[in-house]
């Protein structure tokens, strides 16, 4: 199961073939003071505030693979390339960029300005973590690059991590340069009613609570696997089997420490399918319309944690409350952004 996005901006929409035309069409919208909405694949558009835009810049102009050294593991792609077409053409090679299992239309580039990780993080860690090298275009037309095609790279400033989860306010991303691993010649998934004891099993890829089961993903040798899955018991079947995306009105995305998880789901609403990554600390749960999130949001940012709404309209705040340092945040962005016309408003507190 899938869950439905529209591709299509709501406003016109512009597809530069280079990024030479992008930096020219942002240079004459910061010139004119032209809102611009960036759009991949359609599939974040919820996250954040909704700031109107005058027009849309599409990134379907800048695809395919630039560069792939499966020596090196890594490879080099444009942003708006699609994540399955990416690793379907990886997994011909026997490698992954270990990015969302479940992508549906989602760009590479639309990943990377939201910092969508995939369940396999717990293993592989964070979208953030394989970023090696970011290229993109500022607001005001500037084509910018940093950190470098090699997986130890400490030189320049950190603009990987800056871009990631920027939602396109530092600029429009052009191509990454992304770190891989090679596929694992053995996999399997183990269904168990409850979440195992820690230690019972070596570097899952993932320990996933849903409504119905737990569902432990495996990965390595055969006798690897073979050894894990019968510590665990329970159901197992070859190959990983991920839950299906919410698909409720609302979805929302609790993140707190990991020892606070259970804590969290004891909090959810009534009913609403939702999915917990033990060990991560983070459940994404669905929700009506009109649930209000205050009371849920309150005992997460008392706990240092967060709600953030990741698709879906709600009356409730998307964000919660801006971060403590929001006039640093501000200022960072005016300098890749002077005049704000790339998504103005939709990041916390307004910016």
């Amino acid at each position: 199961m899938s869950v439905e996005h529209d591709p299509r901006p709501p406003v016109e929409a512009v597809a530069p073939d280079s990024v030479e035309e992008l930096a020219a069409f942002l240079s004459a919208a910061t010139e004119e003071r032209t809102a611009v909405a960036v759009w991949g694949g359609g599939t974040h558009r919820d996250i954040g505030y909704s700031p109107a835009a005058d027009i849309a810049v599409t990134t379907t102009g800048l695809t395919g693979i630039v560069d792939w050294e499966p020596d090196d593991l890594t490879v080099v792609v444009g942003a708006g390339t699609r994540i399955e077409e990416l690793e379907g053409e990886l997994a011909h090679g026997g490698q992954s960029a270990m990015l969302p299992e479940l992508p549906g239309a989602a760009t590479v580039g639309g990943v990377v300005a939201t910092a969508t990780s995939g369940y396999r993080r717990l293993r592989y860690g964070p979208t953030r973590d394989r970023l090696l090298e970011v290229s993109a275009v500022t607001g005001d037309g500037r084509v910018v690059k940093g950190g470098g095609r090699v997986v130890k790279n400490v030189t320049g400033f950190d603009l990987p991590r800056l871009y990631t989860g920027s939602l396109a306010s530092l600029g429009v991303i052009t191509s990454v340069c992304l770190k891989l691993w090679p596929l694992t010649a053995a996999t399997a998934t183990v269904r168990l009613p409850e979440v195992p004891p820690s230690g019972t099993v070596h570097r899952p890829l993932a320990v996933l609570e849903t409504n119905d089961d737990v569902l432990v993903l495996l990965s390595g040798t055969g006798p690897e696997v073979e050894d894990q899955r019968r510590r665990l018991g329970g159901e197992s079947t070859p190959g990983l089997a991920y839950p299906d995306p919410l698909s409720g009105p609302v979805v929302w995305s609790l993140r707190v420490r990991p020892g606070l998880l259970r804590a969290g789901l004891d909090r959810l609403p009534e009913p609403g399918r939702f999915v917990a990554q033990h060990g991560v600390g983070e459940v994404s749960f669905e929700s009506a319309v009109g649930f209000d999130v205050s009371d849920l949001r309150g005992w997460a940012e008392s706990e240092g944690g967060a709600v953030v709404r990741l698709r879906g309209q709600s009356d409730s705040d998307p964000w919660g409350s801006a971060p403590a340092a929001l006039d640093v945040q501000r200022r960072v962005v005016e300098a890749f952004d002077p005049a704000r016309v790339l998504e103005p408003g939709r990041l916390p507190g307004g910016i």
